[in-house]
């Protein structure tokens, strides 16, 4: 009776294994084909309202369901005719801008850009977030530039800059130190090989809503949705 006893645990143990490894292998391919053509658009890791009263629920709706799904949309289209570049990742492409065939070279650019900044951006907001980061990584931005307020003055001034549309970045240069730079339209850090630490959307569509021509209240506003604990764990 025992042995037979043993036998079932043994036999459901197996079982449940490879159900286990099946499962992860399903999800790993999932994830990797979620990274390559046809690109989807990211389900946003809270609700439309979430971020109330700093981004309005509008604002949220149309930024990821219109304009992002815009760029997912006309990414998929620039490569429907290139099946040699449909199995590359989006960083690959964006790191091998020079490789892709010039006509639809500045589709992919733009689209895949936009794609991959609004992916990012989504996940370093969130609820309830705001304050100061910790740790290492507040440590590097007080060494970087003197204080935590400085910091911010400095990537707003960044922000407040950038003529037209684009974005204000907090990243780390080759030197070890943190920098803050701004690009244009959709363009990011990744196309130089840099993975972004903070970022802030500053096209019009971002926040014209609800702060009209105010880019400043929107980038003051904007500090109390930073999800420090995200960026300070893809940080490390």
């Amino acid at each position: 009776m025992k042995n037979k006893r043993n036998k079932v645990m043994l036999l459901a143990g197996i079982i449940a294994l490879i159900t286990m490894l099946i499962f992860s292998e399903t999800y790993v391919k999932a994830g990797d084909n979620e990274n390559k053509y046809p690109f989807k658009l990211p389900a946003l890791p809270y609700s439309y309202e979430a971020l109330e009263p700093y981004i309005d629920t509008q604002t949220m709706t149309i930024h990821h369901q219109k304009h992002h799904q815009a760029y997912v949309d006309n990414l998929n289209k620039a490569l429907s005719s290139y099946p040699d570049l449909q199995g590359k990742t989006l960083e690959e492409l964006l790191l091998n801008l020079e490789q892709v065939p010039q006509e639809v070279r500045e589709a992919v650019r733009n689209n895949g850009g936009g794609h991959y900044n609004h992916s990012f951006f989504w996940t370093i907001m969130g609820k309830d977030k705001g304050g100061e980061p910790k740790g290492k990584l507040k440590e590097d931005i007080v060494k970087s530039f003197g204080s935590f307020d400085n910091f911010k003055k400095e990537f707003k001034d960044a922000a407040l800059k950038r003529f037209g549309s684009g974005w204000a970045w907090l990243i780390k240069g080759e030197d070890g130190k943190l920098k803050i730079i701004s690009t244009p339209n959709q363009d990011s850090p990744i196309m130089e090989g840099i993975t972004p630490i903070l970022g802030i959307d500053v096209w019009e569509h971002a926040y014209y809503l609800k702060y009209q021509n105010k880019r400043g209240d929107y980038i003051d506003a904007w500090w109390n949705v930073v999800n420090w604990e995200q960026i300070e764990k893809d940080y490390k």
